[in-house]
């Protein structure tokens, strides 16, 4: 499987000839450069994850590309005119014959309800979990971790609990768009995750990792 992180949440994951975007949010601009799509996958509708202008890109550059959502993203869709596929918590199917999981209905809490939304996180191939803005726990174990480690709803002794309790052989950081300096945000993880036979790879704005 490779991972494309083009910025903050949306990736590009590869696997099998499988290619499908995740998140193109407003903190990550570049991914309307990515071609070939067979799906976008939007966790929820917070602006650094769906960014309206790069998803009418996309489905102009990617003819036939399914975008698959949840009910709470799918009400803003719906009044742009725009079709997708609805999964949600428990929710299993697949992307051209890559099994795809929906795991979880909740944004993790920034302060009582403000900014409370759904947020559906999404097992892809088996291999990687990706929360979205949630510390949920998959009940199977995911080799690949992409791991939140930046946010107004979160602290990074969070993450690295969160990280330790799900135990992935590998995990590389998201949703760190907000993040001025490089590193700055992955400096506790890239020290301590790797005692606890977790791979952490840091990645930046353009990188991609074969994992």
């Amino acid at each position: 499987m490779k991972v494309t992180k083009y910025g903050h949440c949306a990736l590009l994951i590869e696997e099998s000839g499988v290619r499908i975007l995740t998140d193109p949010g407003s903190y990550s601009l570049s991914q309307v450069e990515a071609r070939n799509l067979n799906a976008i996958v939007i966790t929820h509708e917070h602006a650094d994850h769906l960014h309206m202008d790069s998803l009418r890109i996309l489905l102009k550059e990617n003819p036939g590309v399914r975008v698959i959502t949840n009910s709470g993203v799918g009400v803003i869709l719906t009044k742009e005119g725009i079709s997708f596929e609805l999964m949600e918590d428990g929710v299993t199917g697949d992307v051209s014959g890559l099994k795809l999981e929906a795991m979880g209905n909740k944004h993790a809490e920034i302060y009582q309800n403000f900014g409370q939304v759904q947020n559906t996180g999404f097992f892809f191939g088996g291999r990687l979990f990706y929360p979205g803005d949630a510390f949920y726990i998959p009940k199977t174990r995911p080799e690949i971790l992409a791991l939140p480690v930046a946010g107004p709803w979160m602290k990074i002794s969070e993450a690295m609990k969160y990280a330790l309790e799900v135990r992935p052989k590998f995990a590389f950081p998201v949703h760190d768009g907000g993040v001025k300096q490089f590193g700055a945000a992955h400096l506790v993880p890239e020290t301590f995750l790797v005692s606890e036979g977790i791979d952490f790879r840091p990645m930046k704005e353009g990188d991609g990792q074969d994992f």
